[in-house]
């Protein structure tokens, strides 16, 4: 096992890794750029080093100021995290250049996983469902609608969905031009849109001793402007539908057995209520989402990944992991749900963690900090996991509505509204579920911040109201109350 890992990140996934670091004896080494030099991630390392100014171009994805940063401290290895650098072919390969460990896939599975256009050919030639392939010039009225996808990168960008034939040319060139601003690839393709499909995807860990195990599956169909808000393990669908997660597990290790891969990976797919899937892209490294596969298969995904990494066998058996319980993950972003989900920058005046039986918060963040504007604004993402979905939703709303944060809004009236909507409640999840239920789910304008943090230091208030969340119809989040968002 190495010695000192460089953490490639910033935020909660920087936290994340370095607290599995503590855990196994590991030193750490932060890298930030001028506007982090205060950030969690920084104070909580063993050493910090300086890679540049704010842009993420010029510090979190500057390949040459990394490097020598691991020069500097004397790291054995770098872990990337999630985003950044973390699907970057070259990254990986000028880490291990540089006689340093790269925790995480070959480069040639970096590289394969890289095109979307060239992943789905070769997870067709491996037997692993696809959906078809259109060519943007030949769509005809009859295959409508469609989904246009960027070939490279993810989280949304250069997508589009088109019902109408004449806007086809002109939202292609938009989602190029989208797609070359955000990768430095204009290339994009077309596939059939499932309009309430399912986003399920398969956690992976595979060694380089042959062993390929899939984890478990996750459920990430509420998403916004398709990025995921809200993921759940196991997944509504594949409890529902006999036999398909075992067909799901095949494919997910049918995929990862193609391109040779060992660490922590993740097969995406998207289904159709019937349980029919296909295969969409295969992430290259660690999720966002991890916990709640590990809050249900009672595994470290991030130990795993140093074992393997220093040639190690993954330390479970496929015949170990089994899903118990029911997770819900809720990522908490900056952002301002009542003026259009505006990134939101500043001071956190007030930042107060809930805490108790099945809960798990992955943050980067602390009362006094500031949220800069340079990068993503994800605060944080509260874990609740119980014995069945019901209690699981039940903790989590409760433990959002017990979150007080202060200096800034969040999304975290969303949040609640979504786990109390009677169609998530039921389990009728799908990709378009935000849009389709935008009515019930629309947060209004909350009061000023500076009447909130009167009203939360007046006497007799109590910061966080227990009763129902919606009776008469009034929000508690909206509401001059104690704490606001």
């Amino acid at each position: 096992m190495f010695d000192k890992v460089l953490i490639a990140n910033r935020g909660e996934i920087a936290l994340r890794i370095h607290r599995a670091c503590r855990e196994m004896g590991i030193q750490t080494v932060a890298v930030h750029s001028t506007a982090d030099s205060d950030a969690m991630h920084v104070r909580l390392a063993d050493e910090s080093v300086c890679i540049g100014p704010p842009p993420a171009r010029d510090s979190y994805l500057n390949i040459p100021a990394i490097l020598s940063a691991a020069t500097i401290a004397g790291a054995d290895a770098i872990h990337p995290g999630y985003g950044f650098l973390s699907e970057n072919a070259e990254f990986a390969a000028a880490v291990q250049q540089a006689g340093l460990i790269w925790i995480g896939p070959p480069v040639a599975a970096v590289q394969a996983m890289g095109s979307k256009i060239e992943a789905k050919k070769m997870m067709a030639a491996a037997g692993v469902p696809v959906l078809d392939e259109l060519d943007p010039d030949t769509v005809t009225a009859e295959q409508l609608p469609v989904l246009i996808k960027a070939s490279a990168g993810g989280g949304g960008r250069g997508m589009r969905v088109v019902r109408d034939l004449a806007e086809l040319p002109g939202q292609v060139e938009a989602a190029q031009r989208e797609a070359q601003s955000a990768f430095g690839d204009a290339e994009v393709f077309c596939e059939r849109y499932l309009a309430t499909g399912h986003h399920v995807e398969v956690q992976v860990m595979a060694d380089a001793h042959g062993t390929v195990w899939a984890v478990g599956e996750r459920e990430c169909s509420i998403q916004r402007r398709h990025q995921k808000i809200i993921e759940e393990a196991p997944s509504p669908l594949v409890e529902r539908t006999p036999g398909m997660r075992a067909k799901l597990f095949d494919a997910a290790r049918l995929a990862a057995e193609a391109i040779g891969y060992t660490g922590a990976g993740t097969v995406e797919f998207m289904a159709d209520d019937e349980g029919d899937f296909f295969f969409l892209e295969m992430n290259t490294r660690l999720q966002v989402e991890h916990p709640v596969t590990e809050a249900v298969a009672g595994v470290d995904l991030v130990h795993a990944q140093f074992i393997v990494a220093a040639g190690g066998r993954v330390p479970w058996t496929q015949a170990a992991l089994t899903q118990r319980g029911h997770a819900i993950e809720c990522r908490i972003y900056a952002e301002d749900p009542a003026a259009g989900f505006l990134p939101q920058a500043g001071k956190l005046l007030v930042y107060r963690e809930p805490a108790g039986p099945g809960l798990r918060i992955d943050s980067g963040v602390a009362e006094g900090g500031t949220i800069p504007v340079h990068y993503d604004p994800l605060l944080a993402k509260l874990t609740a996991s119980a014995e069945t979905r019901d209690a699981a939703i039940a903790r989590a709303r409760a433990a959002l509505h017990a979150y007080p944060i202060l200096g800034i809004r969040t999304n975290v009236p969303f949040l609640i509204r979504v786990l109390e909507h009677p169609e998530f409640r039921a389990g009728r999840l799908h990709t378009r579920f935000v849009d389709d239920h935008a009515t019930d789910l629309q947060v209004t304008a909350a009061p000023p911040l500076e009447a909130v943090a009167a009203a939360a230091v007046l006497p007799g208030e109590s910061p966080v109201s227990h009763g129902p969340a919606r009776s008469s119809g009034v929000d508690p989040w909206e509401t001059i109350r104690g704490w606001g968002r």
